[in-house]
């Protein structure tokens, strides 16, 4: 009986030494992670990112992950396509070897045409009497720094410092790749040229070669000239290469002084960047608010991911801008940036009698948000065509945009300004067409479309709006899409402020994208007509 206690702090002490850091049982270590393309960096690169071109000119075509093991383990090396929207964490490689104590280097060959993004690099490290240590995260939908590595797949990117340009002035754009040679191309909503198929614009330049072996270690910025007579517009600059690689970069045309035409079309481009999946850090996240709250700022000179379009442009900004183009309507094409520019609401009011939110126009800055209500108080006119407007209030500062909160938290309800807010979202299932119900109300909304009360229109989307206990006073329903998400139904609506101001909201988000529909462009060119 006498031996149990001495025997104690004998086992006590061998758990203890089993499970210190040096002892056998504890898992093995890598050490000295690192990551490599063989010998060619791009501009960015680290011991920790790696840029990879995967095209088969033996550039950069492998990654290669260096690291020494403290013993022998069997490695798992997983490179990892983090989260989207609607795309979960996805592992796109996995090898899994028994290796000795030493130097390792492991090398991954990336498809051609692997998606032009970046990758997590995460190793399991398993001993062999068990234990596992996790470098890199812990699960392909952890939103958490890597401690592991990053691999940067590169196909041809394309961005301008500015969102806008005005009529005739110089723009530069910016383009990485490591192709040897690049052809430029700018399409327009405008012309008879050849259509381009990614986004419905139309060629307005010829297509121009240039070489490009003394850049394909760096971005580099390229004049492409003035633009002379085109017309306020929404352009793009296309940039392919021989090997099919293909980016874009939108660019705004804006008036050379607001008001040279008397409605304005205001092009959310705060909200392109802010559902932009390009890591701007290389930390192997897309920095995107559409992905959580992780990601609290972002930067507004960053080119888009692969091919180069805005979230969603089809949906929330080509087909406005087609039928705008189909339409012949004389109209200012202005950015965020020129709405946040402009001094105050008189001056736009000044400006024009009309302004139109083409798209999501989610986040606002405090300035942008006076300018806007004062505009509507001093009698002018607005039209929302989408949904989930004026939502988040941002600061802005050079080129960084920072979310601070909910406009609705801060005393500001969206509903007083565009007469609905935003009630729910879901990923678009179910999607429901719009009831008529105001047809009585404002016979003038649904002249020329033959829809009466009780027909059916147009369709939702994944977020909607509905009215407010601060939404105006006599706010008129004109259609309604019963229990469009969830019990909850998305109003479109109109009303008149005190000011004579004429207020238009669709409160679906995708409304524009039912504009092909004759009877939706009937409606649309009926509120347009009474409210420019």
């Amino acid at each position: 009986m006498r031996v149990l206690p001495l025997l104690l702090p004998l086992l006590a002490a061998l758990v203890l030494a089993g499970s210190a850091p040096g002892s056998s049982s504890a898992p093995p270590r890598l050490l000295g992670l690192g990551v490599s393309n063989g010998g060619h960096p791009f501009a960015g690169d680290t011991r920790e990112l790696a840029t990879v071109s995967p095209n088969g000119d033996r550039l950069r075509d492998h990654a290669y992950f260096r690291f020494r093991l403290d013993r022998t383990a069997t490695v798992e090396t997983q490179v990892v396509a983090t989260d989207e929207v609607r795309r979960p964490g996805e592992i796109v490689w996995d090898v899994r070897r028994m290796l000795p104590a030493g130097p390792h280097v492991i090398e991954w060959t990336p498809k051609r045409g692997i998606a032009a993004r970046t990758y997590l690099v995460r190793f399991l490290v398993h001993g062999l009497h068990g234990g596992k240590r996790v470098y890199g995260f812990e699960a392909p939908r952890s939103h958490h720094l890597t401690s592991g590595l990053v691999v940067r797949i590169l196909g041809v990117e394309a961005s301008l410092p500015q969102r806008s340009y005005p009529q005739g002035g110089p723009a530069t754009v910016s383009i990485s790749t490591d192709a040897r040679s690049v052809r430029i191309q700018v399409f327009a909503y405008a012309g008879t040229g050849m259509r381009d198929p990614n986004t419905n614009a139309f060629a307005i330049t010829p297509s121009v070669q240039l070489d490009w072996r003394k850049h394909r270690n760096a971005p580099h910025l390229v004049d492409v000239g003035r633009s002379g007579t085109w017309a306020s517009g929404l352009y793009f600059l296309r940039v392919t290469t021989p090997d099919g690689r293909l980016a874009y970069a939108p660019l705004i045309l804006r008036p050379r002084r607001l008001g040279e035409h008397r409605v304005a079309v205001v092009f959310p481009t705060d909200t392109w960047q802010a559902y932009n999946f390009r890591d701007g850090n290389g930390d192997g996240w897309g920095d995107s608010w559409y992905i959580g709250g992780a990601t609290r700022t972002i930067d507004l000179r960053r080119p888009y991911v692969e091919p180069g379009l805005p979230y969603r442009f089809h949906d929330w900004s080509a087909t406005i801008a087609t039928w705008l183009r189909q339409t012949g309507k004389a109209v200012d094409y202005i950015s965020d940036d020129d709405l946040a520019a402009a001094k105050d609401g008189s001056e736009l009011r000044n400006a024009y009698d009309l302004v139109v939110f083409a798209g999501h126009e989610e986040y606002v800055t405090a300035h942008a948000y006076d300018v806007v209500e004062r505009y509507r108080d001093l009698g002018g006119n607005l039209m929302f065509l989408s949904a989930n407007n004026f939502f988040w209030k941002v600061t802005r500062k050079g080129q960084t945009l920072s979310r601070v909160q909910l406009w609705r938290k801060l005393g500001r309800p969206e509903a007083a300004l565009v007469g609905v807010q935003w009630v729910a979202g879901n990923q678009g299932q179910g999607e429901k067409p719009y009831v008529v119900e105001g047809a009585s109300s404002a016979p003038w909304a649904f002249v020329g479309t033959g829809l009466a009360n009780g027909s059916t229109f147009g369709g939702s989307g994944v977020e909607i709006d509905a009215r407010a206990a601060s939404s105006p006073a006599g706010i008129v329903v004109l259609a309604r899409i019963p229990s469009a998400i969830g019990r909850n139904d998305a109003e479109m609506t109109y009303y008149r402020s005190s000011s004579g101001a004429q207020v238009f909201a669709a409160g679906a988000l995708d409304f524009t994208a039912s504009l092909g529909s004759p009877v939706v462009a009937q409606l649309v060119d009926n509120v347009w007509a009474r409210l420019s």
